[in-house]
């Protein structure tokens, strides 16, 4: 590999997802992310991420922000960390019974990479939250399926 300039080594990217349910259920949310190529394999940076859910019953709102960590290895998968700070606000609607909270969530994992190219991958994957507990979070489950994409690997 030819080595880079500091002006080259950020990368950028995120994921978009999209839900519909029933009950009239939505769920937006849009994950940005930025990082910077530490070597040509780790990748270090801050995520961060914004739900917006609403239904008959409710609407919500997550707010999510944290540091990650990416170790690229054969070009074409990944495993990672990344924990993250959750801030939810969330009312019902017919009784206007507002209610916040928040969760911190330490997500590890891995996946595959696909070129796209231009420097330009997608990376499909899988992450489990280690600090999920299941009577004890706003979350379902602990594992969660990871679609983003990031430009400059």
């Amino acid at each position: 590999m030819s080595p880079q300039t500091s002006a080259n080594r950020w990368t950028f990217g995120g994921g978009l997802g999209l839900g519909f349910g029933s009950n009239s259920s939505f769920n937006l949310q849009v994950s940005p992310r930025v990082g910077y190529k530490i070597t040509d394999q780790l990748e270090g940076g801050m995520i961060g991420n914004v739900s917006w859910q609403t239904s008959d019953f409710y609407k919500s709102t997550m707010f999510g922000i944290g540091p990650f960590a990416n170790y690229y290895f054969a070009r074409s998968f990944f495993v990672g960390a990344n924990l993250q700070q959750y801030f939810i606000n969330s009312t019902e609607k017919y009784n206007n019974y507002k209610y916040s909270t928040d969760e911190t969530a330490l997500y590890l994992g891995g996946g595959y990479m696909q070129s796209m190219g231009n420097n330009a991958f997608m990376q499909l994957g899988i992450m489990y939250n280690v600090l999920w507990k299941e009577n004890n979070s706003i979350f379902s489950t602990g594992f969660v399926p990871t679609v983003g994409f990031v430009v400059g690997l």
